[in-house]
């Protein structure tokens, strides 16, 4: 079991990590490498060798491998990314990058996404060093860049350009799941991720006839992008629950005694009460108009205007997706992919999942275990290319009130020290029975 030492590393981990801001503003702009180097000192610490890589200077990764005790077995991947998202101090009650430990919670940008997750990785493996304990299977880290943006620099990178560092992995284990979710009715929910919807970043562009906004004009590239972001944000995507999503809807059907109607899915979800936000974006696809870009001057009537749209398609919908957008764009607005990145979908009868759920319940055995979807993406996209199947588990016990979703990515980001110490108790029985 992990030892004391873990358990306050663990938090002088998350806070010094906080502290080192990496925020990733998009477009390249995000330095990495205090943080990389950070990492790499406390895996060195633990009797590792980690290669330190960048595509761009500055974005830099992390990668080193434990060497297991039964070298036929198939390798883990345990992955972290190290940038953030940005964040306004003046929005903040404490300042995002100060790593502030008050009463009994650490304060800061990435407490939760994901600098968490990394410092419980480095405190589960410096407590190995000190106890000599080696995993049955290698275990690959890797610490990244650039996933908040388009992870080019990041894992992207790594799976294109040094795919021999992750030889014999199969499987890796990341953001987000095995949290605990309050039913608000006193049961304790904890999600394991076992599928992320697809990532479609999308830029439409429509073209009109540039004039005098004084005068009519029937070909106005605005109006024609207004409609067709129109009636994308109003468009009602069809019902297409993977098999994932069965699951989960299924477990919790059992979990609260009612009957599994996937032809009323949605009737299904009106039961669940609070336990319907684990499923209900990922029932489906959504396609959500984000940003606007048109004009130059209040009485000319731009040639070109410009929208995007967070897209998001389902396990096996891409092809779906793409015709829905081609008839809502319609013939006066083109689209293309801004970013895209697949759809995952991971076993729920491997034994990776069962000793997940295991480890869980050692911990937690007042808390229900059930598979869950994500609705975004993290980096396990992209290592999918290496054939490694990917699931999400930064195991986190949370009091009642805590709301989880909305801390990524959002203002007074923060998470409990009892929550990192339940945290790295159970990633570390996970590990050693991996």
């Amino acid at each position: 079991m992990a030892d004391q030492q873990a358990l306050d590393e663990v938090v002088r981990f998350t806070s010094d990590l906080i502290r080192i801001d990496t925020t990733n503003r998009g477009g390249g702009d995000c330095q990495e490498r205090p943080a990389a180097e950070y990492a790499a000192e406390q895996l060195a610490g633990a009797g590792l060798e980690p290669t330190m890589l960048e595509r761009t200077k500055g974005r830099t990764n992390v990668v080193a491998r434990i060497e297991g005790t039964d070298q036929a077995a198939d390798a883990l991947l345990l992955h972290g990314h190290l940038d953030v998202v940005p964040a306004r101090a003046d929005d903040w009650s404490v300042h995002p990058f100060s790593g502030e430990i008050r009463d009994g919670v650490v304060w800061g940008r990435g407490a939760v996404d994901m600098k968490n997750m990394d410092a419980m990785i480095l405190a589960v493996l410096r407590s190995w060093a000190r106890q000599g304990v080696r995993p049955r299977r290698d275990i690959v880290i890797a610490f990244t860049a650039d996933e908040e943006d388009s992870a080019q620099d990041g894992s992207g990178f790594l799976a294109d350009q040094h795919p021999e560092l992750f030889e014999g992995c199969t499987e890796g284990v990341s953001e987000s799941g095995a949290f605990t979710f309050h039913d608000g009715s006193g049961r304790q929910i904890y999600p394991i991720a076992a599928g992320e919807r697809g990532t479609a970043w999308l830029k439409l562009t429509a073209r009109g006839r540039a004039g005098h906004g004084s005068k009519v004009n029937r070909e106005n590239a605005v109006t024609r992008l207004a409609a067709a972001i129109t009636r994308i944000g109003e468009h009602e995507w069809p019902l297409r629950p993977t098999p994932t999503v069965r699951a989960a809807l299924a477990e919790l059907a059992a979990l609260y005694g009612l009957d599994v109607d996937l032809d009323d899915i949605d009737g299904l979800l009106g039961k669940l009460g609070p336990a319907a936000s684990l499923v209900e974006s990922t029932v489906r696809g959504s396609a959500n108009p984000t940003m606007l870009e048109a004009g130059y001057k209040l009485n000319v009537i731009p040639g070109e205007a410009v929208a995007y749209v967070d897209g998001r398609y389902l396990y096996g919908g891409e092809d779906e997706f793409r015709t829905t957008l081609d008839q809502l764009t319609g013939p006066d607005v083109d689209w293309e992919f801004h970013h895209r990145s697949v759809a995952l979908q991971a076993p729920l009868d491997s034994p990776t999942y069962a000793k997940m759920r295991a480890a869980v319940e050692e911990f937690a055995p007042e808390g229900h275990v059930v598979p869950y979807c994500m609705t975004g993406g993290t980096d396990a996209k992209q290592f999918s290319q290496l054939g490694i199947t990917g699931y999400g588990f930064t195991p986190l016990r949370l009091p009642e009130g805590y709301d989880y979703q909305a801390m990524f990515h959002g203002v007074d980001e923060r998470v409990p020290v009892e929550a990192l110490h339940f945290g790295v108790r159970v990633l570390d029985r996970f590990l050693r029975t991996a």
